[in-house]
């Protein structure tokens, strides 16, 4: 592991210092690691070099949109190879929320999410990206086997 040093001025320090402790940080080093993986995977993700993530999208959408309700289930089926789960909340007469993760190409799971977030009726779409490496290293304890299908394992660090 590598030593960095890091100077701030005093009312930065301060605040951090409580984000620290209101967030559960056992130390500052631990919330600026924590800072570092984000920015890290925010750039690789950006750069295309993260090939394949893990995602959770979630969004309020209006039901009584004409026929989008539908149109969501269908981009679901059609790329049912990325879609993991869906759950689905009703928040009111008109108003629905739902969760999506998702696992696959980079590139896929964006173009997905991005489509379903700039569907008509669809408000409040956000999505969260993890880049994973796919992994079939095993410890062979367990004697399994995969069919085709890999484990999916995040950056470390």
């Amino acid at each position: 592991m590598q030593r960095v040093t890091v100077s701030l001025d005093e009312e930065i320090a301060v605040e951090f210092d409580d984000l620290t402790r209101d967030q559960g940080y056992q130390s500052r080093s631990e919330a600026v690691r924590d800072l570092v993986r984000y920015a890290v995977d925010a750039r690789r993700l950006g750069s295309g070099a993260g090939t394949n993530c893990v995602a959770n999208l979630s969004y309020i959408y209006n039901h009584r949109t004409r026929a989008l309700a539908q149109r969501l289930l269908d981009m679901q089926h059609e790329h049912h190879n990325l879609v993991v789960s869906t759950t689905h909340v009703i928040l009111d007469h008109a108003s629905s929320f739902e969760t999506m993760i998702l696992k696959g190409p980079t590139r896929a799971v964006r173009a997905l999410t991005d489509a379903i977030k700039t569907e008509r009726g669809v408000r409040f779409g956000v999505v969260n990206l993890v880049s994973v490496d796919p992994n079939d290293d095993h410890d062979d304890i367990h004697d399994h086997h995969h069919n085709g299908l890999e484990h999916a394992s995040p950056h470390s660090g």
